[in-house]
């Protein structure tokens, strides 16, 4: 089949090069001239899809990346991928639109449209179809066929890829069901069929939901047990051995990505606008992981001026890590980039490391922590904060020459001079 699909992300790309090697013909739409010209020439900059994998697919001509919507003509399947960020805390979905609006020129009879993107209840009956409709002069579920199917990309695990992790699948009638589901059948091992569109929304955001929830309540135990001078890594060791009844998360800087920070508040957003009820718990879930940056910042302030006699201000600080989690340079939404950002505004001289960013012009300087000690002596640093723990960085020597470091995820053993949060 000619199969398109919309945005070639973290989400897109994996789809579209699976699809590709699944032995579809894919176009793979960019409307980021820069990233098209990029996967073109071969050159992928999403860790999961490696540049041969995906120069594999381009030599066989599986595979064609263009920032043309004329080349979506013919599509047999259309997967919209684009993101569905927030704009001023509200949930914005103009992406989505335009892809709509793009496509609906191209849909023939018997094509199939699916959404990818995260999002509230009901915005593929609500918000997709009627722009596919006004568009294309077609009728959806009679004349073309429309589905959802939630994404649930985990960008640098090589555990769970998009091929084996089960994969859900609605439409809009059993038609367009059938369309969908057959359609994934041939790139993922697991599809599971949704009773509608709604519920397949709703379980996407309750996923993220899930771990949101959760890791509020690790990240705020974690706060209550330093008060207390329990120590919380070792209370979760415990709990954890339990083997029915309990899920281990784990206390961190907060949380970010694409989905965990924008996922719930999605739903939250939608019932109160809807409906005019609160999702409580969402709201304050959101509350205690968007606080834990400032948390981070005031555990450090208190552990220089406890240790040393000195404040923020003019501390020379080495950030470890600026990912939102190891294993990728995937910084959106990072917590990492927000503690470092608020020891900048405080005055702090700070240091980033992160093997996995390139520099940018957003003051991050990329020095591998492997370099030579004429690139950087830890010891010359004040202090250290560990926010994303990359398996490039050398924990060991870390330990051995840092006056002090303050680990937010846990992964090194507490010592006189070594912190845990």
């Amino acid at each position: 089949m000619h199969i398109c699909v919309l945005g070639q992300g973290y989400v897109g790309l994996p789809l579209a090069v699976r699809a590709a090697e699944a032995g579809h013909a894919v176009t793979g739409y960019e409307p980021d001239r820069a990233r098209c010209e990029a996967l073109a020439a071969g050159s992928s900059y999403v860790e999961d899809i490696g540049d041969d994998r995906l120069r594999a697919v381009l030599d066989s001509d599986a595979y064609y990346a263009t920032s043309d919507p004329q080349d979506l003509k013919g599509f047999d399947i259309a997967v919209i991928t684009v993101p569905t960020p927030l704009t001023d805390r509200a949930p914005d979905l103009s992406c989505v639109r335009d892809a709509g609006r793009v496509l609906a020129e191209w849909i023939e009879p018997g094509a199939t449209v699916v959404l990818e993107s995260t999002t509230h209840p009901g915005t593929t009956r609500d918000v997709l179809v009627p722009l596919l409709e006004e568009g294309s002069g077609l009728v959806a579920g009679r004349d073309f066929h429309v589905g959802f199917s939630p994404e649930r990309i985990d960008p640098g695990n090589p555990d769970w890829r998009l091929e084996n992790t089960p994969k859900i699948v609605a439409g809009l009638t059993e038609g367009c069901l059938e369309r969908v589901k057959g359609f994934y059948d041939t790139v993922t091992e697991v599809t599971v069929p949704a009773s509608g569109l709604e519920e397949a929304e709703l379980a996407k955001v309750f996923e993220n939901t899930y771990r949101h929830v959760n890791i509020a309540l690790v990240n705020e135990l974690s706060r209550m047990a330093h008060t207390l001078g329990v120590d919380v890594w070792h209370t979760l060791e415990l709990a954890a051995t339990k083997p029915f009844g309990f899920t281990r998360f784990l206390p961190g800087p907060g949380v970010g990505g694409h989905c965990l920070p924008i996922d719930p508040v999605y739903l939250s957003h939608h019932v109160k606008a809807r409906h005019g009820q609160t999702f409580r718990l969402i709201e304050l879930a959101q509350d205690i992981n968007e606080s834990q940056p400032d948390y981070v910042v005031r555990r450090l302030q208190d552990a220089l001026s406890r240790r040393f006699r000195r404040s923020v201000h003019g501390a020379r600080i080495l950030a470890l890590g600026a990912a939102y989690k190891p294993g990728t340079s995937d910084a959106r939404q990072s917590p990492a980039v927000e503690v470092i950002d608020r020891l900048r505004q405080m005055g702090a001289d700070v240091t980033v490391v992160d093997p996995y960013l390139p520099v940018t012009g957003g003051g991050c300087r990329e020095i591998p922590f492997e370099a030579t000690a004429a690139d950087v002596t830890v010891g010359d640093f004040d202090a250290v904060v560990l926010l994303t723990p990359h398996g490039e960085f050398d924990l060991d020597r870390l330990a051995a020459e840092a006056a002090y470091v303050l680990d937010t995820r846990g992964v090194m053993t507490a010592a006189s001079h070594i912190e845990r949060l």
